[in-house]
This record gives structure tokens, sequence and C-alpha cells, in this order.
């Protein structure tokens, strides 16, 4: 049974996505303390009074994992009274796409706490209700893909049409028409197609795209920009 209590605490987690081995992949940390010592978790930690939300988001980034410097957008608040045992414990969500390059120095703590790159379709045993919130966070990210690129985030600047249909199938976990595909994104407006080829090797050179930068510009500060 739920003891009630009468204190209430903030805490800020962090979802990470990349595109790793072919791969969406997750960041996740391993817990060295009860609660669910030992099972894997979201990034995060409790806000300190002097700090904005999104000023402890990133110190929490930094001090579990290293990663900084990335942009991070508030996801949504989870608030079940039963998502912390013995505690009532209310956390403010937060998520971002990143270029797995971005983030390549991902080390393990000192403390014993493990810091790694997960299958988002094939998590590890979560703690709290961190797979709800990055299952959350994936369900955003899909929305997000049917009315802007937010693709941009996950690739180089330079990128194939099949890299960039294996970005969108990695998102969406299903396989897409390859013909489908191409006519539907090379209709519209986001791409810019540029006069340079993959480098010759095995495979035929293949033609790079870029997204259009003032298509990018013009959504700053409602994308992951």
């Amino acid at each position: 049974m739920f003891n009630e209590v009468k204190t209430h605490e903030l805490t800020i987690d962090v979802v990470v996505f990349t595109i790793k081995d072919n791969k969406l992949q997750v960041l996740i940390t391993r817990r060295n303390k009860e609660p669910f010592k030992g099972r894997w978790a979201i990034p995060g930690g409790y806000i300190r009074l002097s700090e904005t939300l999104d000023d402890a988001a990133a110190r929490i980034l930094k001090e579990k994992t290293d990663v900084d410097d990335i942009y991070l957008e508030q996801l949504y608040t989870f608030g079940d009274p039963l998502r912390y045992p013995n505690a009532r414990v209310v956390t403010c969500a937060y998520f971002a796409l990143v270029k797995a390059e971005d983030v390549e120095h991902i080390f393990t703590r000192e403390q014993g706490e493990d810091v790694a790159w997960h299958n988002v379709y094939s998590l590890p045993e979560m703690a709290f209700d961190h797979k709800k919130i990055i299952e959350y966070s994936l369900y955003r990210t899909r929305e997000r893909l049917e009315y802007f690129p937010i693709s941009y985030k996950l690739l180089k600047d330079k990128f194939t049409l099949t890299e960039l249909q294996r970005t969108y199938e990695l998102i969406l976990n299903k396989p897409l028409d390859k013909r489908n595909f191409r006519k539907k994104i090379l209709s519209g407006t986001m791409l810019i197609e540029t006069d340079e080829y993959t480098k010759s090797g095995s495979k035929r050179p293949a033609k790079l795209y870029m997204f259009d930068p003032d298509l990018i510009k013009s959504k700053k500060g409602l994308m992951f920009v």
C-alpha cells in the first residue's frame, strides 16, 4: 500500500536518441544505488533550488554522461503518485536527437554507474517509469516526422537517399517502399540536390543531398534546432 508523504520532489530525466550501428538507440545509465539498484535508467537527477529546468537538464546530462552542448527540448511532466517508491516525485522529461559522432565520448563513470547506448526496441529492465518515458519520446519523434524533417539531427550534413530512408525506417520501426519514399521526398521542398557523390568503391557512387538550411532556420525554436 502506498504511504502518504508530506514532501514533494522535482526531478529531471533526459531521453537522448541517436542512430548507431544501424539501430535507433537511446542513452541509458545503470543505477548504482536503491531504489532499483542495478537496473537501467534515463540520465536524471534532482533539480537545485537555484536552477531553471533547462539549466538542470543540461547539468544532469553532463554529470551523468559527460554529454553537453546539445539542444534539449522539454517533453512532458510525469507525475503518477506511484512512479517512485515511498516518495512523491514528479519528473520533467527532456529529449533530443543527436548525431552519433557528436557524442562519441560516452564513458563509464568512476563511481560504477555504466553509461551506454541501447536499442530502443529491445530495452533492458528499466527503473521507475522510464520505459514509458522513452516510449512517449519515440511517439513524439514519430509524430513530428510527419510534418518536419527532424531526421536532419541524426544524419550527416550531406547524405544519400538510402541513408535518409533508413533513418525514417528506424524511427518508424517498419520498412518503406523505396520508390514511393523517393517520389514523396523528392516532390517536396525540404531537400537540396548537391553535385557531389559518395566516394567510389565496391558500390556505385550515390548522389548526395542536404536539407534546405532556410527550412531548418524557419523552424528554429519549434524543433530540434
